[in-house]
């Protein structure tokens, strides 16, 4: 669904004519977004085009198509990936669960602690466990080339009071998707999981339908859901806010060895674009939430450490319900022990 904004290629005078020669891409990368252009997905797509079109020297040419142009929902897309009508897109891990649920790990609370573990660790291994897993289970059809973000870390929000602990939650009507690992980690949390489809939470926050969710701040400023009464943000930051990125496989191993580098290459920008764009934008959105009245809540260590506790019980669930579940949660709190190891050490040298 993005709009193609491909410039011409390379025209090449020749010297001994008038004419001039207009050289055609090798390859056309078909690359879609269910977003807007006020997305980090837009960001890291911008990154992608510029960079393997001009890496490439014109031989690969990305047309953009942003919006519902291509597909609108997660299982739709990715069988346009899968049969070859788009080649790349972006899915978050609720929309791709319903084909690789083990994708869900990514929304395990608690897990990653900071920006910089979770992009040490989604830039490493763990991302190409999670892509062998799923070429075998798409029979070779569907690549997962990189895992960036897509609005920051979710925090718990809600219309009616500061959440401090666990016990806070105790009640709260909070909205999730239909998809089962965070409605389990609602429950553990003593709240009521109330699925509800995104375009209609505004008006259940209005109504009391819910009275709560668990999004980033760059959403819920987006949405104006502080005009519908959500003034209560404690930034917990349960889950890192991954972004999928797919590719048809069949497209990306068509092309010749230095082509794939520059497409990988691409995928590595756009990574760091997506890393990169959430900071920015959530400066200002947390100031507008709290020049609008929003309260905003810092959890301390100790009170961080009970939410956690309260939620351990979903990695059990998870591990037990999930196909695929064990190995990739092993693989990703093995990541996870390794990056935290060797970022301290490397404090430990630039602190002395």
């Amino acid at each position: 669904m993005f709009r193609t904004t491909l410039k011409a290629l390379s025209a090449v005078a020749v010297l001994t004519a008038t004419t001039i020669a207009v050289q055609a891409a090798d390859f056309t990368i078909r690359a879609t977004a269910n977003s807007n252009e006020n997305d980090e997905d837009y960001d890291g797509l911008v990154v992608f085009k510029n960079f393997v079109e001009s890496a490439s020297n014109g031989a690969i040419a990305v047309d953009l198509f942003i919006g519902t142009q291509l597909c609108s929902k997660g299982a739709e897309c990715l069988q346009g990936v899968a049969d070859g009508s788009i080649d790349v897109y972006i899915s978050t891990s609720g929309g791709a669960s319903g084909i690789f649920p083990y994708v869900q790990v990514l929304d395990l609370p608690y897990l990653m602690s900071s920006d910089r573990i979770a992009e040490a660790v989604l830039a490493g291994d763990f991302t190409r466990k999670m892509r062998k897993m799923a070429l075998a289970d798409s029979d070779g059809m569907i690549r997962l080339m990189t895992i960036g973000n897509t609005g920051g870390w979710r925090n718990f929000a809600n219309t009616k009071h500061r959440v401090q602990s666990p016990a806070d939650m105790d009640g709260l009507k909070i909205r999730t998707v239909v998809a089962d690992l965070p409605q389990e980690l609602v429950r553990a949390l003593g709240a009521s999981p109330t699925p509800i489809p995104w375009p209609e939470l505004f008006t259940s926050f209005q109504t009391g339908v819910v009275e709560g969710s668990k999004n980033g701040i760059t959403d819920i400023m987006g949405m104006k859901f502080p005009d519908a009464g959500l003034q209560y943000v404690t930034l917990d930051g349960h889950a890192y806010m991954g972004a999928l990125w797919w590719m048809n496989n069949a497209k990306f191993m068509s092309m010749p060895e230095d082509m794939r580098r520059v497409v990988v290459d691409g995928f590595s920008a756009l990574q760091q674009a997506t890393f990169a764009s959430p900071k920015r934008k959530s400066i200002q959105a947390y100031a507008d939430f709290v020049a609008g009245g929003g309260d905003l809540y810092v959890p301390s260590p100790t009170e961080k450490a009970m939410f956690a506790e309260a939620a351990a019980p979903v990695y059990d669930w998870f591990k037990a319900n999930i196909d695929g579940g064990q190995e990739i949660f092993d693989a990703l709190t093995s990541a996870v022990a390794e990056v935290e190891a060797a970022l301290a050490a490397d404090t430990a040298k630039d602190i002395n």
